[in-house]
């Protein structure tokens, strides 16, 4: 949708996370003011940025609806904002218009009397009458004051259909500002008819329905009009015509089965002084109730909100439809247990655990090596020998263990972004596990990386302090051992004077002290290496959790970030105490309550979702 001609605002901008700064727009094109009512002539003062001749309810409301659908247009489908951009492009457009005036239009079945009440409102024969159906073939418009030019011509009615009203009388004075049209019929067999009302319903401020004793149960008025329009209550009139044809017991009677109905469609009826819509019995052929219709009429326009109401009643209706989309079942997001998890799957797919123990069992082998008895070192070396000479080159990690990890890595983003989505409405929820996918691609490799940078543990254990001393010690145990031979020896040849006991006892210190210092050794690196078994396994399990966050976790919590600031904004543009359950009205007995129904500026309840934003 292309801006408009004089710079307005486009409601479809691919905002992403901030409202673009107002832009000041050319004279000439402004909200209507008291300064002058030149015929044609609405537009007195420099138009204001969107919203900004509006209350400041409805316009925080509009500057919310707003951003929610730049945010939403690469996450929601079009047709689901399309309500929305079209609430928006209406609420410009009538703000460039006359604030003055406010438009009510007269619908109507075939034969329900409209055109007659149009007369007897204007009191001047404007509208043709009689027994042809349908009469009305165009909707004629009757304006009590100049400078409505600019809304007739958004509703797209012709010069020619333009009429004024018989002039002087108070009544004229009080229906100043008042656009009053008189549409076809709205169960026409004409289909240019029922198009051109369902057209302008969407346009006028205010709708007077007119219903007669035998159609106002019409299952086409209430399911096609009066049901979907029920959030507009607080600017729908609905009265009851040729009350003369009934007496006032029957009148009473179908008075109050009309309010049944319209509280069973959930219109809320504006009784005791609550908002909602206006029921009258009236007969436009005799005269009975239609002063009673001007005054309400009166009180009406000389408010100046209905534009306003009737903007709050279209933005509930785009809200309550975009409801499923922004509004979540449960409390969506990713907890710390969550998290850990996650980080803790990856780091059982990169084997962490498994390094850390190799790492701890490398270490304790090493001082076991290097503390080790000559005897002993000189056997396992014997044994490497053998076992590399037999030509056996040790395991082979199989293709499955591979697949294997890579799947696991898959099950952990898997889970994690299930998690995420849980509770989240559709396309948020598509959009958190279409992230994690992305990042998702490439990760196995990624860790796989990032294993071989570390590099093994286990191929560089660090050699303690204290090892010189006991490789010393071990050596000493040894020249023990080997002196104590040798002196035995000495012996036995006779080279030296024969004394069994010292060479003896010199040969046991060396043969006991030897595994006792490689036992001490033993044990002295059982916590070190246990440290630095766990050191190696914490570092891999960071490094495995830190990638799998930058590319899993950090594109779901900006997902899900993006999805709260929208909410926000649905929540915003909802309103408050307009997304409270609905409380409707039950009809009353009374004849023409609602009296005291535009007494106030307040808009009425909700009639948009039912249910609460949780």
């Amino acid at each position: 949708m292309d801006d408009t001609a004089d710079g307005a605002k486009r409601w479809d901008d691919g905002l992403i996370a901030r409202r673009v700064a107002d832009r000041p727009l050319p004279r000439g094109e402004a909200h209507g003011s008291d300064a002058g009512d030149d015929p044609g002539d609405d537009d007195e003062s420099a138009l204001p940025p969107l919203g900004g001749a509006y209350g400041g309810a409805l316009r925080t409301r509009l500057d919310a609806l707003h951003e929610l659908v730049g945010l939403s247009r690469t996450r929601v489908e079009g047709r689901a904002l399309a309500e929305a951009g079209r609430v928006l492009d209406e609420a410009a457009a009538r703000q460039r218009l006359s604030a003055r005036h406010t438009v009510v239009a007269i619908a109507g079945a075939t034969g329900s009397g409209k055109s007659s009440l149009f007369n007897a409102l204007a009191g001047v024969p404007v509208s043709e009458t009689g027994l042809r159906r349908p009469t009305t073939a165009a909707p004629i418009a009757l304006s009590w004051s100049e400078g409505a030019a600019g809304l007739l011509d958004r509703l797209g009615i012709p010069g020619r259909l333009r009429r004024r009203p018989l002039a002087g009388g108070a009544a004229d004075a009080e229906l100043q500002g008042l656009v009053l049209i008189d549409l076809p019929d709205h169960d026409s067999a004409v289909t240019a008819h029922r198009d051109q009302v369902d057209r302008l319903l969407g346009l006028v401020d205010a709708v007077i329905w007119v219903v007669d004793p035998e159609k106002y149960a019409d299952a086409a008025l209430h399911e096609r009009y009066l049901r979907p329009l029920a959030g507009h209550a607080e600017v729908t009139f609905v009265v009851l015509n040729q009350i003369d044809r009934l007496g006032a017991e029957a009148a009473d009677l179908v008075i109050d089965d009309l309010r049944r109905l319209l509280d069973e469609d959930g219109m809320a009826l504006g009784e005791h002084g609550e908002p909602g819509a206006t029921v009258l019995p009236l007969s436009a052929l005799t005269g009975e109730g239609v002063p009673e219709l001007r005054e309400l009429l009166g009180r009406f326009v000389q408010e100046r909100t209905a534009p306003e109401r009737r903007l709050a009643a279209d933005v509930d209706a785009a809200t309550a439809r975009l409801r499923p989309e922004f509004v979540a079942d449960g409390r969506p997001g990713l907890g710390e247990r969550s998290r850990e998890e996650f980080a803790h799957r990856l780091a059982v797919a990169v084997g962490a655990q498994a390094a850390g123990e190799a790492a701890e069992r490398v270490w304790r082998r090493n001082a076991i090596r290097a503390c080790g008895t000559p005897w002993l070192r000189l056997y396992r070396w014997y044994e490497r020998v053998r076992e590399h000479g037999s030509g056996d080159t040790g395991p082979v990690a199989p293709v499955e263990e591979e697949l294997t990890a890579r799947q696991r890595v898959e099950q952990a983003v898997r889970i994690v972004s299930d998690e995420a989505a849980r509770g989240l409405p559709g396309p948020w929820a598509q959009s958190v596990r279409e992230a994690a996918l992305r990042g998702a691609d490439g990760l196995p490799e990624a860790l796989d990386e990032l294993t071989v940078s570390m590099g093994d543990p286990a191929a560089r254990p660090p050699r303690p302090a204290w090892w010189p001393a006991a490789v010393l010690a071990q050596v000493v145990m040894t020249f023990l051992q080997i002196f104590g031979a040798l002196w035995l020896i000495a012996q036995i040849v006779g080279v030296v004077e024969p004394l069994l006991w010292p060479p003896v006892l010199i040969m046991v210190a060396g043969i006991v002290g030897g595994p006792l210092v490689e036992w001490a050794c033993a044990a002295a690196v059982r916590g070190p290496a246990r440290r630095y078994g766990q050191e190696a396994e914490r570092a891999l399990r960071e490094a495995a959790a830190a990638c799998g966050r930058a590319r899993v976790l950090d594109p779901i919590a900006a997902e899900l970030m993006r999805y709260r600031e929208v909410r926000e904004q649905f929540v915003t543009a909802a309103g408050a105490t307009r997304m409270a359950s609905r409380t409707v009205g039950g009809g009353g007995a009374g004849i023409g309550g609602g009296g005291g129904r535009f007494g106030g500026t307040r808009f009425g309840p909700a009639r948009a979702g039912g249910a609460r934003v949780r």
